[in-house]
């Protein structure tokens, strides 16, 4: 039997727990960040045309592993930060193999011509020039160092697992969502959209866009990016988990 004292700070205690539980919920706010990730083999079908997809293999790492599209700071309206108008107009005509550009360091580019394809057709530029300079690191280096960070951590989470194992399978938003919950913790998953596309009668998932949150750095947990993001419209219900070859 509890003694009145040992009852009241019981429920002082459950009061202190729901006020702080109900603080970090409020604490959630719009995404600061979104990281759009694509399923390159369903991004390629219908686009031969581009090099990352005529040379893409079974054995390659886009075949079962997440690309990088992009860091997007948000609102969506923040692009093009310092960037003259004749630039802007390069970009929007995806004339993107004519954009300046800094060279990376090294070791940054070699990872990055393996985690976005599209590097071959010029997307690193596309996306440094519309959304890295609204980034608040310093320079392209570091926004794509700092992406590729995200991504490792992703490549490396029961999504990713998810996805490779299911390959020419359909897998529903649940299952994706639950998949997230399990890496990145509960509610990771209500972060998360996902977009289709249909092919030949197939409905194939094609992107995530993750909501973030806070600083991302090679040091950030993930988990908290996610965690301190609001949750989002989840997108389409369940589509195919293509494998490499167009159709």
């Amino acid at each position: 039997m509890l003694s009145s004292g040992s009852r009241n700070f019981i429920l002082l205690l459950l009061v202190l727990g729901a006020g702080l539980f109900g603080f970090q919920q409020l604490a959630a706010g719009p995404a600061q960040y979104v990281l759009a990730v694509s399923w390159q083999p369903a991004f390629c079908e219908g686009r031969s045309r581009l090099p990352e997809c005529r040379s893409q293999t079974s054995q390659r790492f886009d075949a079962s592993h997440f690309t990088l599209h992009g860091l997007w700071p948000q609102p969506r309206s923040k692009a093009y930060c310092g960037v003259s108008e004749s630039v802007i107009t390069k970009d929007r005509k995806r004339r993107w193999h004519d954009l300046p550009w800094d060279r990376l360091d090294q070791a940054t580019w070699r990872r990055l011509q393996q985690v976005m394809p599209g590097t071959r057709s010029g997307l690193h530029k596309h996306e440094w020039i519309k959304h890295g300079t609204c980034y608040d690191g310093t320079d392209a280096d570091e926004y794509f160092s700092d992406s590729l960070h995200l991504m490792d951590k992703l490549n490396g989470s029961e999504v990713r697992k998810l996805f490779a194992a299911r390959i020419g399978d359909e897998l529903t938003g649940e299952q994706i969502r639950a998949a997230f919950d399990t890496s990145f913790g509960p509610g990771a998953g209500d972060r998360v959209r996902i977009a289709c596309k249909n092919d030949q009668g197939r409905r194939l998932i094609v992107e995530l866009t993750i909501g973030l949150s806070g600083t991302v750095s090679p040091d950030s947990d993930m988990s908290d990016l996610i965690a301190a993001s609001s949750p989002t419209d989840p997108g389409c219900p369940s589509g195919v988990v293509d494998a490499v070859g167009l159709q």
